[in-house]
């Protein structure tokens, strides 16, 4: 029996910035998550009850993150206590796992029905928290590599000298990043995939971080945010460009997709949005770390045995400007088709959300520019990377 997943909705909440004050600081991750689901679940008339799992990616699993917080969040919305929730945890692709899982059961016939996404409140729960000041990689890991590893800021400078990107460039482009999500807002353009969200001071709808008069000469005064002198010694091939203005902004947010087979679509008098094409996740270098997203690419374009060129839409996380521009020169694609509506430089990089934001973010893309095709892809911790490649019904 043919089972094709689909995704019939998904939504994110508005993205606060992630420190004290920000906008989403005062709500709980549960509440924030429940929030989301609820409005969810609400806006496509489904009986919850007939959900069979809620899989919700999740970063730093600690502190008010530290209980399964999908289950938390499913019944803090009062849904029926029978429905099950798990975590996942691929670093900032943990949400784009979830939704790969949750699609990948329905296709083996174990779900008719799944809410999958991810949260993530950094400012609540700062990255970090879950190693709890401990060194997590051990001596077998330290024996195999024993050069070290280094933090993804630094590893944003080696992509940025392996691929030969200017300090210009990434300027440049996250100037860019901040008016693509600009204009896309001011047009109503993120109004379908947002949901209010409720916080001690009001109604949140809109996202906090998009800044739009970034400039070129305000983002040349950026002091580098990761250069040390004992690793300009260790890597002699940087030249210190990473600021906090090219580096995807720590964030507080939510997102959630409701998927289920075709079939069950149709018999719940509900509309496909799309399908579900091809999926991969791949690991690379460690230390370059945040290269995977290109072998990540080239794989789920074999699987769907497509060419870059039949892709309307790409979705390449923005963790830092580096990332989406060396995936631009490995595969000279169309630069208008990249991240057309801004990214996490703009719009905030909630770890655990960030992969169903993008996911939200490509789909109503596509809806709204008569796209067929897109491709998402995130680099991770590690040197890992999903890919997922959709297309819109």
């Amino acid at each position: 029996m043919h089972r094709d997943p689909v995704i019939v909705d998904i939504v994110r909440s508005p993205i606060g910035r992630g420190k004290v004050g920000g906008a989403l600081s005062a709500v709980h991750p549960v509440d924030l998550l429940s929030q989301t689901i609820a409005a969810l679940v609400a806006r496509n008339n489904l009986d919850p009850g007939s959900v069979d799992d809620v899989i919700i990616g999740c970063v730093s699993q600690a502190g008010e993150q530290a209980v399964p917080v999908g289950r938390t969040a499913w019944l803090a919305a009062g849904f029926p206590v029978h429905v099950p929730s798990t975590t996942v945890e691929r670093r900032c692709g943990s949400s784009q796992q979830a939704v790969h899982f949750g699609a990948q059961g329905i296709a083996a016939g174990a779900y008719d029905i799944v809410i999958a996404g991810g949260v993530e409140s950094m400012s609540r729960v700062p990255m970090g928290s879950a190693r709890m000041g401990k060194e997590p990689h051990g001596e077998l890991f330290a024996k195999r590599f024993p050069q070290g590893m280094v933090g993804q800021g630094v590893s944003a400078e080696l992509i940025a000298a392996r691929w030969g990107i200017s300090r210009f460039e990434v300027d440049e482009y996250s100037m860019r990043s901040h008016a693509l999500a600009a204009k896309c807002a001011a047009s109503g353009g993120f109004d379908q995939e947002i949901v209010s969200i409720e916080t001690p001071a009001g109604a949140l709808s809109r996202d906090e971080t998009i800044r739009p008069g970034t400039s070129i000469d305000g983002l040349a005064k950026l002091a580098p945010s990761f250069a040390e002198s004992n690793l300009s010694t260790r890597f002699p091939e940087i030249n210190w460009k990473m600021t906090a203005g090219n580096s995807s902004q720590i964030a507080d947010g939510a997102a959630v997709a409701l998927l289920m087979t075709q079939s069950m679509a149709i018999r719940l008098g509900l509309r496909a949005r799309a399908r579900f094409v091809a999926f991969d996740v791949i690991g690379d270098d460690p230390l370059l770390m945040l290269s995977a997203p290109i072998p990540a690419t080239r794989r789920v374009l074999r699987k769907a045995e497509m060419t870059i060129d039949q892709i309307d839409h790409f979705e390449v996380n923005e963790a830092f400007a580096p990332v989406p521009l060396a995936w631009l020169k490995e595969f000279q694609a169309d630069p208008g088709r990249l991240n057309p509506r801004g990214g996490a430089i703009a719009l905030g990089h909630p770890l655990g959300a960030s992969g169903a934001r993008l996911m939200a973010t490509m789909l109503n893309g596509l809806e709204q520019s008569g796209g067929r095709f897109g491709l998402q892809t995130m680099c991770e911790a590690g040197g890992l990377a999903n890919a997922t490649i959709i297309e819109c019904l």
